[in-house]
């Protein structure tokens, strides 16, 4: 799990004390969130300036609606949603669109080497995409090192560059937020059977561009 999920089931009540007046409880979310968060635009939209425009947008929307805030959903799951909907938007005056990728196929018709059930099959092989970019924290230090650390985080943007949008935005929502398919698909405004589609083609698209690079765990879990 990423450390800044670990401390996600209080997410609620922190917003909830914070519509009071708490801002500690926003602080506390802020310092918690703003890292997956700021990747999920980076990773997105491949501009630091855009995805920093994207990031504040967001805080400044949860600020405004924090007090018709109401716990119906987890906060991550509230918070992408906001954050896809600025996404959207930031697409449509690009003059691109988030599904630039064409239609999605059919799930039947994708070969799934991967378990019946996807969420647990993921979960045995999660890409941890911080660890993936900083090279592990066993990594011998020196130019050698750093020039390998550098090589697999150009890769890996590489490969995430390449995916279609809609599949980039599912394994990214999976992956920084640690969601499953109906939270994916309630962030996304998909069906749990198209954000499967999504993940599968993903997840074998970045196995034939990284396989060779991939942790250990994750190349067996998805040989």
């Amino acid at each position: 799990m990423l450390p800044a999920m670990a401390g996600g089931s209080d997410d609620a009540q922190l917003m909830t004390r914070y519509a009071t007046g708490d801002v500690a409880a926003f602080e506390t979310l802020y310092r918690r969130h703003k890292g997956p968060l700021y990747r999920y635009f980076l990773r997105q939209c491949g501009d630091p300036e855009a995805a920093a425009e994207l990031f504040q947008e967001v805080w400044v929307r949860i600020i405004k609606a924090r007090e018709r805030y109401e716990p119906k959903a987890r906060f991550t799951t509230y918070m992408y949603q906001i954050g896809h909907n600025c996404l959207v938007d930031h697409y449509r005056k690009t003059g691109r669109s988030l599904t630039d990728g064409g239609a999605d196929a059919p799930v039947e018709e994708i070969p799934d080497p991967l378990a019946e059930e996807l969420d647990p099959a993921f979960a045995s092989a999660r890409w941890s995409l911080v660890d993936w970019e900083q090279g592990g924290a066993d990594s011998a230090p020196g130019p050698e090192a750093a020039s390998s650390v550098a090589q697999r985080a150009a890769r890996l943007w590489g490969a995430l560059e390449a995916l279609p949008p809609e599949q980039r935005e599912a394994f990214l929502l999976h992956e920084e937020a640690e969601m499953g398919l109906a939270e994916i698909a309630a962030v996304t405004g998909a069906n749990p059977e198209t954000v499967k589609s999504r993940l599968r083609y993903a997840v074998k698209k970045l196995r034939g561009a990284l396989g060779d690079l991939a942790p250990a765990g994750s190349r067996e879990a998805l040989s």
